[in-house]
């Protein structure tokens, strides 16, 4: 009787940390990151880079250029997010667009290219 119940206890503890790494996993993160860019336009490839990417949420600010973002950090990460931004023609905090993806914005959207120092 005593093993049934030791082998029980034993069962119950490995499924609740199982339980527990699994509700960790998908954690909803807060974040917010540079993004360089002009008009309302550039707000909507921006925020649609950033979901497309996996974001939850995407908030650009025009004025600030600062992009709020929720993701899962199962599903995606900061990197990806801003690699996404930055193929789509946008220069990031840490991701230059290149060349060829900046020249294709609008030219209302074109925005003073980032220094290497931002």
């Amino acid at each position: 009787m005593k093993s049934r119940y030791f082998i029980l206890s034993a069962l119950c503890t490995i499924a609740s940390i199982g339980l527990s790494q699994a509700q960790t996993s998908e954690v909803v993160r807060k974040d917010s990151v540079k993004v360089w860019g002009e008009c309302g336009m550039c707000k909507k490839k921006i925020e649609k880079a950033a979901v497309e990417a996996g974001a939850t949420a995407a908030s650009w600010n025009t004025e600030t250029k600062v992009l709020q973002l929720s993701y899962k950090n199962d599903k995606t990460d900061m990197v990806k997010i801003q690699q996404a931004i930055a193929a789509s023609g946008y220069d990031t905090k840490d991701f230059t667009a290149d060349n060829e993806a900046y020249n294709k914005l609008h030219e209302c959207c074109k925005y003073e290219r980032k220094s290497p120092k931002q």
